[in-house]
C-alpha cells in the first residue's frame, strides 16, 4: 500500500533529525559548560529532548507500518499521533527545568561572561538544523505525514532557539552580562511554547477534532459529484496520516441500487483523487 511506503520514506527524515540532534546536543553541552554559557547549555538540553522526541517519532512510525488486524481495522497509523503527544510531555518537562535554572541565575545575579566559541557554536547549530527543517518540511508535504511535519516544526523552533542563544552569548560578551541568562529564559519559553503546540494538535486529533475549513472543502467536492443532490451530514477524523470521512448524501429516490452504488464509487474516487482520502464511508438516502 502506498501509505506504508510513504511512512518508510518519512523515517529517513526522522533518522536525519536524530543524527543532527545527537551531534548538536553533545557539541552544545560540551562548549556550553566549557564556556560557562547558560543560553547554549539550555539549547543543548533542548536538543537532548529532541533526541527522545525523535526516537518516539521513529517508534510511532514503525508501529504505524503494521498492517490492519482484527483489533485495528483501520491500521495502526494513530501511533504517530500518540508519539507526538509523548514528545510534548518530554519537551515541556525540559523547558520548565531550563526556565527554573535561568530564573535562579538571574535572581542570584550571575555575571559570568561566556567566550565567543559559544556564540559561533550556536550560530553554526542554527544553520545546520534549519537545513534539516527544510528537508523535513519538503518531505512531510510530499508524503502528507503528520509526524514528520511535527518534526519539521520542532526543527524550526530549534533553529530559532539557537539564534536566541547566539544573541544572548554575543550580548554578554559585549558587556551585557545579564543577556545570557535572559536568553536562556527565552529558550525555555520557546521550548514550552513548542511543546504546547504539539500537545494541542495531538490531543485535538486524538479527540477526533477536525478543521472546519478542510471539512468544507470535502463537502464542496462531494456536492460536485454527479448524482448527489444534497448532503445531509459529513464528518471526518484523523487517524495518524490518514483521514477517515463519513458522509450521508441524498440522491434521486427513483434510482435503483446499482445506480446509487455507482454514485458512492464516484464519490470515493473523487475524494481520493482530489484530497488523497483513502477511506470514505458513504450512506445513501433518498431526497425527500
Amino acid at each position: 500500500m502506498e501509505r506504508y511506503r510513504e511512512i518508510r520514506t518519512g523515517e529517513k527524515g526522522a533518522w536525519l533529525s536524530l543524527g543532527a540532534y545527537v551531534f548538536l546536543s553533545v557539541l552544545k553541552l560540551v562548549v556550553g559548560y566549557a564556556s560557562d554559557s547558560e543560553a547554549l547549555t539550555a539549547d543543548g538540553l533542548n536538543n537532548t529532548t529532541d533526541i527522545l522526541a525523535t526516537v518516539a517519532i521513529l517508534i510511532g512510525l514503525k508501529i504505524s507500518r503494521k498492517p490492519p488486524d482484527e483489533d485495528h481495522p483501520y491500521g495502526h497509523f494513530r501511533a504517530q499521533t500518540i508519539a507526538s503527544l509523548i514528545v510534548s510531555f518530554i519537551m515541556a518537562g525540559v523547558g520548565i527545568e531550563v526556565l527554573i535554572q535561568a530564573m535562579t541565575s538571574i535572581v542570584h545575579g550571575g555575571t559570568s561572561v561566556p567566550n565567543m566559541m559559544a556564540a559561533w557554536t550556536a550560530l553554526f547549530s542554527a544553520v545546520l538544523i534549519f537545513a534539516v527543517h527544510r528537508y523535513n518540511l519538503r518531505l512531510a508535504r510530499q508524503i502528507d505525514n503528520h509526524a514528520i511535519m511535527a518534526a519539521a516544526k520542532d526543527n524550526l523552533s530549534d533553529a530559532l532557539v539557537s539564534i536566541g542563544a547566539f544573541v544572548g552569548v554575543l550580548g554578554s560578551w559585549l558587556g551585557l552580562t545579564w543577556l545570557d541568562p535572559v536568553a536562556a529564559v527565552v529558550v525555555g519559553l520557546m521550548i514550552v511554547k513548542t511543546a504546547w503546540g504539539i500537545f494541542f494538535e495531538a490531543s485535538h486529533t486524538l479527540t477526533d477534532g477536525f478543521e472546519e475549513q478542510r471539512l468544507a472543502h470535502f463537502k464542496k467536492t462531494i456536492l460536485q459529484t454527479p448524482g448527489v443532490e444534497a448532503i445531509k451530514d459529513v464528518r471526518a477524523r484523523k487517524h495518524g496520516s490518514l483521514v477517515l470521512v463519513d458522509v450521508t448524501v441524498q440522491v434521486d429516490p427513483e434510482l435503483n441500487v446499482v445506480e446509487s452504488h455507482c454514485i458512492t464509487e464516484a464519490i470515493e474516487e473523487k475524494m481520493n483523487r482530489e484530497h488523497r482520502i483513502d477511506h470514505v464511508h458513504v450512506h445513501i438516502e433518498p431526497k425527500q
